[in-house]
């Protein structure tokens, strides 16, 4: 493996631009191995992007919204794989553009990656030789034309509502900062988008956030919350769902609102229904809701259990408010106890917040990618195994048996696909991540 790294850095330009820039590019990375060449940009922060080839000269353009550089790319730099060479210059819209002087046609495709224990945000485009260049760029155009799988995040409290209060911090802030970073996570993954239901310390009414949902069409509902009890020794994390007894309450009101609003579930009005046709549509949509809803809470809950300590492992079901959407599976998760210190203290660090983030996607990722939507974007790279391959970054204490059971897959299947001979990994590695069958 050739690799090479640009360490030119603009004092000067960086200075300039840091006040402006929503996202700062602060290197580029580029290796080749196995006919594939791949270029990384190392960001300060996840950030849209677009990329598109030239030809005559063969070049690869890609243009970041709201970017800046840290570093000089105009200096021709040793061929690496595909590359010849990088330029960069800033367009009259603000947009970033870097140019990957190219050796040959090549086809590209981009992906965002989240943070790991080494690198930050960035984004990652992998160069291969085309087979079929018509074939190909049907098979793009057919991917574009699916859809993200769309998690609303909501924060908890916010505004006038400061929900429970700590020794040191109100609950609103700490689910708003969880949020935040559970939402920035989201969106840095190929084929999801998150939605957050409030963006700042605001106000909004719990049917307001489900609404909010509803109308963004969200595949799944999540909201943010730290617990409190007169106890002070009460501990830990829950995940909670949608009890029956809310559920039905809940099919009585819609059935009862139905014929003097527009009151409609999965997309299909109940308005013009009778009331016994209503009734059954509210039911199916409801059972088919809670049973994702347990399922996808089971699986955050395992996760969290790895980064944090739980005040009960099994999923419980209450009748929140913000869960009573019959359309939308929906989770409640408190994240810790608020009234107890050493809870306290944790959820006040970044770095615990992130670990939370992490898990919550971590449990997300685990049912979308067993069971996504057929229309979405994962579901069409989960048929088409060469359009992407999921891969996963070893942090600190992963071990191939807990990588099989997030992924649904077998620690055989890992270590067929890796060439393992043993369970040995190491922080950093990348492993490619059998595909689940089904999508």
């Amino acid at each position: 493996m050739i690799c090479m790294r640009l360490t030119f850095l603009s004092l000067i330009f960086l200075l300039f631009s840091s006040a402006n820039a929503g996202s700062t590019v602060q290197d580029i990375r580029v290796w080749s191995e196995n006919d594939k060449t791949r270029v990384v940009l190392d960001l300060t922060e996840s950030v849209n992007h677009n990329i598109f080839t030239l030809q005559r000269p063969e070049r690869l353009v890609i243009d970041l919204k709201d970017s800046r550089l840290s570093k000089s790319f105009n200096k021709r730099t040793k061929k690496v794989g595909f590359v010849n060479s990088i330029r960069s210059a800033m367009r009259p819209n603000g947009e970033l553009r870097v140019v990957l002087d190219l050796s040959e046609r090549v086809i590209a495709r981009s992906f965002r990656a989240g943070p790991n224990t080494k690198y930050g945000d960035r984004l990652v485009i992998d160069l291969v030789r085309p087979q079929n260049v018509t074939t190909v760029k049907s098979v793009d155009e057919d991917y574009q034309s699916r859809r993200n799988i769309i998690i609303a995040v909501d924060a908890g409290h916010g505004g006038r509502d400061p929900g429970a209060v700590g020794r040191k911090s109100h609950e609103k802030d700490i689910n708003l900062a969880i949020s935040k970073e559970l939402a920035r996570r989201i969106n840095a993954e190929q084929g999801m988008q998150a939605l957050l239901i409030r963006k700042s310390d605001v106000f909004i009414e719990l049917r307001d956030r489900i609404s909010k949902a509803r109308d963004n069409k969200a595949d799944l509902f999540i909201s943010i919350h730290a617990d409190a009890f007169h106890d002070s020794r009460a501990n830990g994390a829950s995940v909670f769902a949608l009890n029956l007894k809310g559920a039905n309450d809940e099919a009585a009101r819609q059935l009862q609102r139905r014929e003097t609003s527009q009151v409609s579930v999965g997309g299909v009005s109940l308005h013009d229904k009778d009331e016994i046709l209503a009734s059954v549509l509210l039911d199916l949509s409801q059972k088919e809701s809670l049973s994702v809803s347990l399922d996808v809470g089971a699986k955050i809950s395992r996760e969290m259990s790895r980064v944090t300590n739980m005040h009960s492992k099994e999923i419980k079901q209450k009748s929140f408010l913000v869960l009573k959407a019959p359309d939308i599976p929906s989770i409640l998760v408190e994240t810790g106890f608020i009234s107890n210190r050493a809870d306290e203290k944790k959820l006040r660090s970044k770095k615990h917040q992130e670990k939370l983030a992490s898990a919550l996607l971590a449990g997300i990722k685990s049912y979308f990618y067993a069971n996504p939507p057929p229309d979405s974007k994962i579901a069409y790279n989960l048929r088409n195994k060469s359009s992407t391959q999921l891969q996963h970054i070893i942090v600190r204490g992963d071990t191939i048996s807990q990588i099989a059971e997030r992924y649904n897959v077998s620690p055989s299947a890992i270590r067929r696909l890796n060439n393992l001979s043993n369970d040995k990994i190491r922080v950093g590695q990348t492993l490619n991540i059998p595909q689940v069958a089904g999508g």
